[in-house]
């Protein structure tokens, strides 16, 4: 019988798990099945492989920690439901209106309110393309400009606690996730400052592609009132103080924090009476589909880790790069690369359970901050699914804008200049890592 060596098993299983992905299968699938049978060849017996499987589920499900993906989720949901999004944009177009391409700054920022509250960036994105766009159309914005603010500023959710991407993360690499959630508020913020400016830069040399000169839409000149604008602004700068407040403060985990943050959601939905009865049942089948899909994820990854621990790959990679001459700024140029190029064809998440468990005991070896490292990786993935032209986001965008006269070009290109700020965070992260460990620490 033909045998392949460790290593080589290891090799192999990453292509064949990547393959089947582009041919459709789930990623879920992919990764618990190609695992599964690379555990048989490994060890020459199917026994074994059950075993393992068995314990990958029951492992990873059974853990304090998975608690905080559904009450996070379930938080998001209603957070939606209770139209908060919608509050929080008209409150930032009153704070920023007298700026040049304020109302693309102001999408920006209830981007980034928004984020602190839900934590998925898909969700932001369908939203927000079709809260705002229509408003930045409606006051002469470009088109591509338009797109491309509301595409970048959607990626802010990744990366402003309460972050799913962070909390997948934390689980597959058992950092604190607390850690996590506090060392994404900089990034974050800097971030969002640097996709203002560029809104604020393009007004200045092309005043027209922010609507300077243009009659605007009735509608679109309707002004918010005060009572309107604390309005929108209240609950979220409660739910954002008392979920980061306590974790940061030590009197909650993320955990206990995301059963506080979903009770805060119901609460503000009730009294803003936009919960019925059947709107409550979709947001709790919804939050079930959504945990159950990253349930199985998280199976399929565990099992993939521990696969990959028993070929021997992990502990091979140092060598390899020792071998090849490479230090570790060209290790972690390598690394930002894959997760660049990978986050072009697949979702952000898939992208953490393919390539961390390879990558993560390497950097730590070489005496790498984890959380600094969570970080790095979560922007790195916020580039891939940002950069054209397939990113995961621009098709989001694209689906959510619902207007025959706009093409995937158009938002590729208006994404362009935002994911060079990205790029440009990223390396502002890389050189200066005290800006993560000085808060996470």
């Amino acid at each position: 019988m033909f045998m392949l060596d460790p290593f080589s098993i290891g090799i192999a299983s990453f292509v064949v798990i990547l393959t089947l992905i582009q041919l459709g299968f789930h990623v879920a699938i992919a990764l618990a099945t190609t695992s599964f049978l690379s555990v048989w060849l490994l060890r020459d017996t199917p026994v074994i492989a059950f075993h393992l499987l068995f314990m990958s589920a029951t492992d990873s499900i059974s853990s304090y920690d998975f608690a905080v993906i559904p009450l996070f989720v379930l938080m998001g949901m209603l957070v939606v439901e209770a139209g908060v999004a919608k509050d929080a944009y008209a409150a930032a177009d009153r704070v920023f209106r007298k700026l040049r391409g304020g109302l693309g700054v102001a999408t920006v920022a209830a981007n980034a309110v928004f984020a602190a509250v839900t934590g998925v960036s898909i969700a932001s994105a369908a939203v927000f393309t079709r809260i705002a766009l229509p408003q930045l159309l409606s006051l002469g914005y470009a088109p591509r400009l338009s797109l491309g603010i509301i595409a970048g500023s959607s990626i802010l959710g990744m990366l402003i606690p309460p972050s799913l991407l962070m909390i997948v993360f934390g689980i597959l690499t058992e950092v604190s996730i607390g850690s996590l959630f506090i060392a994404g508020i900089v990034p974050g913020f800097i971030m969002a400052v640097l996709f203002s400016l560029l809104i604020v830069l393009t007004g200045l040399i092309w005043p027209a592609s922010v609507g300077v000169g243009h009659s605007p839409a009735p509608e679109a000149t309707e002004t918010t009132t005060k009572r309107s604008t604390m309005g929108g602004v209240w609950p979220i700068a409660l739910m954002v103080t008392i979920i980061m407040g306590g974790i940061y403060g030590g009197f909650f985990t993320p955990t206990e924090a995301g059963a506080v943050g979903a009770t805060l959601g119901l609460g503000i939905a009730l009294v803003r009476k936009s919960l019925t009865r059947s709107s409550f049942l979709s947001v709790l089948l919804e939050t079930g589909k959504i945990t159950a899909a990253i349930c199985i994820l998280v199976v399929g990854a565990t099992m993939y880790s521990r696969m990959l621990a028993m070929t021997g790959l992990p502990s091979a990679i140092p060598i390899w790069m020792q071998t090849a001459g490479l230090g570790f700024g060209a290790a972690l140029a390598i690394y930002i690369a894959m997760i660049v190029v990978m986050g072009l064809f697949l979702d952000s998440i898939s992208v953490l359970l393919l390539v961390v468990p390879i990558t993560f005991p390497f950097f730590i070896a070489a005496g790498v901050d984890p959380v600094w490292f969570g970080i790095v990786t979560i922007i790195a993935v916020e580039i891939g699914i940002l950069t054209p032209p397939v990113g995961i986001a621009l098709f989001v965008v694209l689906a959510s804008a619902e207007d025959p006269d706009i093409t995937l070009k158009d938002v590729a290109l208006g994404a362009l200049p935002f994911v060079g700020a990205m790029a440009f965070c990223l390396g502002l992260i890389i050189a200066f890592p005290m800006l993560i460990t000085i808060t996470s620490n």
